[in-house]
């Protein structure tokens, strides 16, 4: 079931992105370059590791993890935080907190050929459709 997560994607379309990242306490500058930016998402899955490498022309973030073993992030601007990733009715969940951080309730999941990313900050809401990017 995790294998349809398998492969690149490309955003297309974002929703209420500038609220959720202030209310996850992004500063201005940082939330004005993270929605300029359409990255690119590859994820590749061995068992239970997932490898998920989001690339843009800004900067390229490298998360890897076992599904239900909680480990150490660090946030596109700096902050800490731990992390917990789970499958869930062919979703994978995120669980984050931090000492800096709110939590957050990230789910990404797969409708034919996008990718829907879904991510709640204290009730703030925002999401994110990928493309899959043909082999």
């Amino acid at each position: 079931m995790a294998d349809v997560f398998a492969g690149k994607w490309v955003l297309k379309e974002a929703e209420n992105m500038d609220a959720y990242l202030k209310q996850e306490g992004v500063g201005l500058v940082m939330r004005k370059l993270a929605t300029s930016v359409y990255p690119t998402v590859e994820i590749t899955i061995t068992g239970d590791h997932w490898k998920i490498v989001t690339s843009s022309t800004v900067k390229t973030i490298i998360v890897e993890f076992d599904l239900g073993v909680q480990f150490d992030e660090v946030t596109p601007d700096g902050r800490k935080l731990k992390n917990t990733p789970t499958l869930e009715d062919g979703r994978l969940v995120e669980v984050k907190h931090g000492e800096k951080i709110k939590n957050i309730r990230v789910e990404r999941y797969v409708e034919g050929n996008k990718l829907i990313m879904i991510m709640n900050c204290d009730g703030v809401v925002a999401k994110r459709i990928h493309e899959r990017v043909p082999n």
